[in-house]
């Protein structure tokens, strides 16, 4: 296995290499190109800007800028963020723990329940559970995030939840912060909590709704194995029959899915983020695309292309544990 990694890696390098070249060449050609967000600015003349050309190496043949910037980006120098007047490293981890706890919340809560679901409705196919599922999982999978979020910004920020309780004169008003990580003043641990119900409820929509399915119909082929039946007669229990030998075999597809969102936990919800207006790297994303921060969206995308490449080999590489029959050449 160390040998297939390490092969893997190395041909990971001609594939960033070949990523990079693509973003690089569709940023450089955009209208405007690294210096539209100079451009945007009344006071610079003309002048100036063949200056900050010659000044940032513009001037320069495209695969020498290339060159130039690739060698930079491996030392670590991502280049300077207009937008942020920061580097572009500070930039980002100055957004990557909002990112970190938004998404990472989302995909534990999305893989406890999905995972759940798709196992009790596997488990008790046609039954009212399993409509139940399936009728959920079609919601989650139609239903768009924006609008969704929207939805729910009404109902439980702009509406609240007022009612009174029965047989008696008490009532309970309650409603959900709409934006922000945090009060304008400052919040403790609850207030966090509070931010975080809205934005997790909907990213956790449409992902339970994937796995949800994905684990009932994997569940559904492996329920009906030999290897399970094997089991059965070994006078195993039904749920250890079904945690021990079913679940860990129908993992695989699962495992596919969840490389492709793993990069996602990092790189931020964009629709999302930008809605609830939560600081985080998508909004940081979306907000250098207008401003057209070249240095920013070059560095941010790599990234998000490396690290789909690595989770891609992780998931290639946990094949192999969940299933003994893969092997490594």
């Amino acid at each position: 296995m160390l040998i297939y990694t390490i092969r893997r890696l190395l041909q990971a390098i001609p594939l960033m290499v070949f990523i990079s070249i693509i973003l690089f060449t569709i940023l450089h050609f955009m209208p405007g190109g690294p210096l539209a967000p100079y451009m945007q600015n009344p006071h610079i003349t003309q002048a100036d800007i063949e200056r900050l050309r010659h000044n940032f190496g513009l001037d320069r043949p495209v695969y020498i800028q290339y060159l130039s910037w690739l060698g930079a980006y491996v030392r670590g120098d991502w280049g300077w963020s207009t937008m942020n007047s920061t580097t572009v490293t500070e930039a980002i981890a100055e957004r990557l723990p909002a990112t970190l706890e938004l998404m990472g919340i989302s995909l534990v809560v999305s893989l406890v329940i999905g995972l759940a679901f798709g196992i009790l409705a596997a488990v008790r196919p046609y039954s009212l559970w399993d409509y139940f599922v399936t009728t959920f999982a079609f919601f989650g999978m139609s239903m768009p995030t924006f609008w969704f979020a929207i939805l729910l910004q009404i109902a439980f920020a702009v509406n609240g939840i007022h009612f009174r309780i029965p047989f008696s004169d008490y009532r309970i008003d309650f409603s959900l912060p709409s934006a922000g990580r945090y009060e304008t003043d400052g919040g403790g641990f609850v207030d966090g909590l509070r931010h975080l119900i809205l934005p997790v409820t909907v990213l956790s929509l449409i992902q339970i709704a994937t796995w949800s399915r994905f684990t009932r119909a994997s569940m559904q082929e492996v329920l009906h194995t030999d290897y399970m039946r094997t089991a059965a007669a070994k006078g195993l229990s039904y749920w250890k029959i079904i945690f021990k030998h079913g679940l860990k075999n129908a993992l695989m597809p699962v495992v596919t899915v969840l490389a492709l969102a793993l990069p996602g936990v990092v790189g931020g919800a964009v629709i999302t983020e930008t809605i609830f207006a939560w600081p985080g790297a998508g909004r940081l994303f979306i907000t250098a695309l207008y401003q057209q921060d070249f240095s920013l969206l070059m560095g941010y995308l790599v990234l998000i292309s490396a690290l789909v490449v690595i989770f891609n080999l992780v998931a290639d590489l946990a094949y192999g544990w969940l299933d003994p029959r893969v092997k490594y050449d």
